[in-house]
C-alpha cells in the first residue's frame, strides 16, 4: 500500500485486493506507516486556488448560477425533467458559492461573482423539490444549499445593520430547508436519493448514509450559526447512521445492504469516499467513540488505499471499479477528510495536510478545473468547489 498505487499495473492491483479482502474478512487491521511527503509550498497552493476559483468565475451562468443540462453523454443516471435539474443545478450553485465565500470572500474581483450567486440561492431553493416520487435528488441542493446560507451568514454578520434584512433572509431560508428535509426523510430516519416504492407521501426507502452525513453536517453547520434544527430530525438520521456502521469503521452504502454487510461497497476500499462524511457527522452530532484514532485509521487507509478512488475517477458509469467505487465518490470524499483533518491536534494535521494536498494538485486540469464523473454540466463545477475547499484546508 503505497501513494503511488494509481500507478501500479492492474495485475498487481488484483493482487493488492485480493490480500486486503483476506485481511478484511480475518478481521485484521493492518498498521499503515504513510510515508513523508513534501508539502508542495504555500504558495503553489495558493496558485492552484487561484486558478480554481478563476474557473468557477468563467463558468457562471448569466443568472448567477453554476451547471446545466448540457453535454450528455447516453450514459447519464436517471434525471426525470425538469426537477431533477433544478436540484443538481442549486446543489452545485451551492458548493460553488460556499467554495468561493471560503476562498475569495474578501476579493473584490470575486464580489460579483459571489453576490449574483447568492442571490440566485436566495431565489430559488426555497421553489425546489423533488422531481418525482422517486427521484429525490433534491435532498443534495437541501443540504449543501444550508452549508452555503451558513457561510452566506458568516460572511455578514455583525458588520452592519445594512445587512439586518439579508441576515434575516437568509435564517428564514436556512429554516425553511429544515422543512425539506423534514418532508423528504424517510420513514425511518436519514435521507436517500431514490425511494424504489415510490408509492407514499413521504419517502419509504433506505436512508442512505453518506447523504445522511451530507445532511447532518450541513445541519450542525446552522446550528453553529445559532439556527437550531429540528432535535428530531437530526436523532433520527443520527441512529440511521450509526445502524449503518461497522465494526471496521467502514459504513454500508444504505441501510438496504444490512443483510450483506460484507460486500465489496461495504468493505474498506468501498468505503474509502463515504466513512470520512460519516465520522464527522456522528462525532459532530455527539458520538464520543469516533476518536482522533479512528479518523487516523480512515485517513490512512484514504491515503494509503487511495488508488481504489483513482481508478473509479473519470469512468463514465457508475459503480463499475473496484469495490464497486463510482467516480464522483472522489473528490466528495477528499473534500470530507479535509474536515476530518481539522478535528485532529495541530501537530498531527501536518502529515496529512501534505498529503491531502500532493493527491489534489496534480489532478487539477489545465483550464484550472477539477472533476471525476461526467455528469452532464455539472462535474467541473462541484469537483472544483469541493477541491478548493478541500485545499482550503490544507493551508498553513
Amino acid at each position: 500500500e503505497t501513494a503511488t498505487m494509481p500507478r501500479l499495473p492492474y495485475a498487481l492491483l488484483g493482487l493488492i485486493l485480493c490480500t486486503s479482502v483476506i485481511a478484511d474478512d480475518l478481521g485484521v487491521e493492518r498498521p499503515i506507516r504513510l510515508p513523508k511527503v513534501e508539502f508542495p509550498t504555500q504558495k503553489a497552493v495558493l496558485d492552484s486556488i487561484d486558478r480554481g476559483c478563476a474557473f468557477l468565475r468563467n463558468r457562471q451562468n448569466p443568472d448567477g448560477s453554476w451547471g446545466s443540462a448540457r453535454n450528455t453523454k447516453g450514459l447519464n443516471i436517471y434525471a426525470p425533467v425538469p426537477g431533477s435539474h433544478r436540484a443538481f443545478r442549486l446543489a452545485v450553485t451551492a458548493l460553488s458559492t460556499a467554495a468561493l465565500i471560503e476562498n475569495k470572500g474578501n476579493d473584490s474581483n470575486f464580489s460579483k461573482v459571489i453576490g449574483n450567486g447568492e442571490e440566485y440561492l436566495l431565489e430559488k431553493l426555497s421553489y425546489l423539490r423533488r422531481a418525482t416520487p422517486m427521484a429525490i435528488y433534491n435532498v443534495w441542493a437541501h443540504a449543501y444549499g444550508i452549508q452555503a446560507l451558513a457561510r452566506m451568514h458568516q460572511r455578514i454578520v455583525g458588520k452592519s445593520d445594512a445587512n439586518k434584512t439579508k441576515l434575516l433572509r437568509i435564517e428564514d431560508l436556512i429554516r425553511h430547508q429544515f422543512g425539506m428535509l423534514e418532508r423528504y426523510a424517510s420513514i425511518d430516519g436519514g435521507w436517500g436519493y431514490y425511494d424504489f416504492n415510490a408509492q407514499t407521501k413521504q419517502p419509504s426507502g433506505s436512508s442512505i448514509s453518506f447523504v445522511n452525513a451530507t445532511c447532518l453536517v450541513a445541519l450542525h453547520e446552522a446550528k453553529e450559526r445559532g439556527i437550531e434544527p429540528p432535535e428530531k430530525l437530526v436523532k433520527r438520521a443520527y441512529d440511521a447512521t450509526q445502524r449503518q456502521r461497522l465494526p471496521d469503521h467502514s459504513y454500508l452504502y444504505g441501510e438496504y445492504l444490512k443483510w450483506k454487510p460484507r460486500r465489496g461497497i461495504n468493505r474498506p476500499g468501498g468505503s474509502l469516499g463515504r466513512s470520512h462524511a460519516c465520522n464527522l457527522a456522528l462525532q459532530l452530532w455527539g458520538d464520543k467513540t469516533v476518536t482522533e484514532d479512528v479518523h487516523k485509521i480512515c485517513l490512512d487507509r484514504l491515503i494509503a488505499r487511495n488508488g481504489w478512488l483513482s481508478v473509479a475517477r473519470k469512468r463514465p458509469v457508475p459503480h463499475e471499479s473496484w469495490f464497486a467505487v463510482a467516480g464522483y465518490f472522489f473528490y466528495y470524499g477528499h473534500y470530507y477528510a479535509s474536515f476530518c483533518i481539522k478535528t485532529l491536534p495541530e501537530a498531527d494535521q501536518t502529515l496529512y495536510q501534505n498529503h491531502l494536498a500532493a493527491i489534489l494538485m496534480p489532478l487539477q486540469e489545465k483550464d484550472g478545473s477539477w472533476w471525476d464523473y461526467p455528469f452532464y454540466d455539472y462535474h467541473q463545477q462541484y469537483g472544483t468547489a469541493m477541491a478548493l475547499m478541500s485545499l482550503k484546508r490544507c493551508l498553513r
